[in-house]
């Protein structure tokens, strides 16, 4: 019976991504564990306080996703190389997914601590901001089509876009907010969460990031394959022109 032989050098490209692949849904399990079994019951908030270990972790990605797409984008721009502008791509599509799950979730919350869906918290507000711009990056990668032109102003608009996240960071400082201040890291002080939820959420917050690069690189090799798949096509047709 014939056997199928994976050669080497693509079996080595791609071993490091399944090992990630597979320490990501270890983690994922840990968390999903942790978050409804290990840790406790808030006292307060009930069992709605669970969908903190999505949330926070979902916030931190949206802000990690952004700030590649931020550095891709100057890199971009320095280097006209086309990696830095698949990279940023493909963090923008990642970053409205997580910001998404970032508001959904808040707003899951808000609804049982608030007694509303939705309010027009500083902090909200301002995801919300961040979220309509890389949505509207991305609409602008789709109307204007491939070129380097698109890219450029991509790249601007991945930049500028970047100022939002400090603004949302420090929201809930500058102006009088519904949204809790940050409880875990506090500067000058110990976190106000018990030691055991720390702990999830730390898993938490590893687990979600180890998602995110998994997720990059496998979003990174699609755009590469379309690219090129696109450039084999005006190759054909220039051919069959002659």
């Amino acid at each position: 019976m014939a056997q199928l032989v994976v050669p080497r050098e693509r079996a080595r490209r791609f071993a490091p991504w399944s090992v990630v692949g597979w320490l990501t849904i270890l983690l994922m399990g840990l968390t999903m564990f942790g978050a409804f079994i290990y840790a406790p019951t808030d006292r307060f908030q009930g069992i709605a306080q669970r969908i903190f270990y999505i949330h926070v972790p979902s916030a931190w990605l949206a802000y990690l996703a952004v700030f590649v797409v931020f550095i891709a984008s100057i890199l971009y721009l320095v280097r006209r190389s086309g990696f830095w502008d698949r990279v940023a791509l493909s963090s923008a599509e990642l970053g409205v997914v997580f910001t998404t799950l970032a508001l959904v979730t808040g707003s899951l919350w808000g609804r049982q601590v608030w007694g509303a869906w939705w309010v027009w918290d500083a902090r909200l507000t301002t995801t919300l901001v961040l979220w309509l711009i890389y949505v509207g990056y991305l609409m602008l990668r789709s109307t204007m089509g491939d070129s380097p032109r698109t890219a450029r102003f991509a790249a601007i608009v991945g930049i500028i876009g970047f100022i939002d996240v400090p603004i949302i960071h420090q929201s809930v400082n500058w102006w009088r907010t519904q949204h809790p201040t940050p409880i875990v890291v506090t500067p000058g002080e110990n976190p106000a969460l018990p030691p055991s939820m720390l702990l999830v959420l730390i898993v938490a917050v590893i687990a979600f990031s180890a998602l995110y690069f998994w997720l990059l690189n496998a979003r990174y090799r699609l755009e590469t394959q379309r690219e090129r798949i696109a450039e084999l096509r005006r190759e054909l047709q220039g051919a069959a022109d002659v």
